[in-house]
C-alpha cells in the first residue's frame, strides 16, 4: 500500500478522533466504531495488497473469492469481541455493527477514489456511496444482528456466529461478481442488492429502536 492510504486515513481519523472529547456518551460510540472500522479497512487493504501480490489470480477472482472473506473476518472481530467483553444490548450490538461498517466503507471509498481520480464520475460517487459502500454495513448488520440472538444461547453461538459470518461473505462475494459482470442487468441488480438489503434492515431492526418509534409517535399524535 502506498503512503497516499495513510495520509488519507489520518487526515480522515483525525477530526473524528478530536470529536470523542465534546460529544455525549452515545455519539462517542459511534465515532469509536466508526475509527475502528476505518481502521480495519486499512489494515486488511494492506493484508490484500500482499496476498494479491504473492498469488497468481486475477482482479476478478480475487475480488470475488478472496476481498470476501478477508474483509468480513476483520469487520466481523470488533462485533464479536464487543458482544463477547463489553455488552449484549441489541441497540449497542446494531449501533457498533453498523458503524464499523460505515467506517469501512468511508475509508475504503475514499481510497479507490484517490486510486481513479482520473475516471470517476457522479455516476462512479453515487454507486460508491449508495451500493458499494451500504454493502459493507449490511454485511456487518447481518453478523451483528445474528449475534444479538446468539449470545444468550450459548450452545449455538459458534456455530451460528460462522453461519452469520459464511452468509455475509456470500452476500458480499455475489455483489462483487455482479457489478463486474459484463452484463448490464447483472450490474443492475448488484447495484440494487445492498439497496433493498438495507431497506429490510431497517423494517426488521425498527422495533429493535426505541427512539425510533417514539418519534414515529410524536408524528402519529
Amino acid at each position: 500500500m502506498d503512503t497516499m492510504s495513510y495520509i488519507i486515513f489520518i487526515c480522515t481519523a483525525a477530526p473524528l478522533l478530536l470529536m470523542l472529547i465534546p460529544v455525549e456518551k452515545h455519539s462517542r460510540k459511534v465515532i469509536v466504531f466508526m475509527l475502528i472500522g476505518m481502521y480495519c479497512c486499512l489494515f486488511i487493504s494492506e493484508v490484500n495488497g500482499l496476498l494479491l501480490h504473492r498469488s497468481d489470480f486475477d482482479i476478478l477472482y480475487f475480488t470475488t473469492n478472496i476481498t470476501p472473506i478477508t474483509e468480513e473476518i476483520v469487520k466481523a472481530l470488533p462485533v464479536l469481541l464487543y458482544a463477547i467483553f463489553f455488552s449484549d444490548n441489541r441497540k449497542d450490538l446494531l449501533t457498533a455493527s453498523f458503524s464499523v461498517g460505515v467506517g469501512f466503507a468511508m475509508l475504503e471509498n475514499l481510497l479507490i477514489l484517490t486510486q481513479n481520480f482520473k475516471t470517476v464520475d457522479l455516476w462512479f460517487a453515487v454507486m460508491r456511496g449508495f451500493c458499494s459502500g451500504l454493502m459493507h454495513s449490511i454485511c456487518t448488520v447481518m453478523i451483528g444482528y445474528f449475534i444479538v440472538f446468539l449470545k444468550k444461547r450459548r450452545k449455538v453461538f459458534v456455530s451460528g456466529t460462522i453461519t452469520s459470518l459464511i452468509f455475509a461473505i456470500v452476500f458480499h462475494s455475489v455483489f462483487n461478481l455482479l457489478v463486474q459482470a459484463d452484463s448490464v442487468v447483472a450490474k443492475d441488480v448488484g447495484l440494487l442488492m445492498p439497496l433493498l438489503a438495507y431497506h429490510l434492515v431497517i423494517v426488521r431492526v425498527y422495533r429493535y429502536l426505541p427512539s425510533l418509534k417514539k418519534r414515529a409517535k410524536k408524528k402519529n399524535a
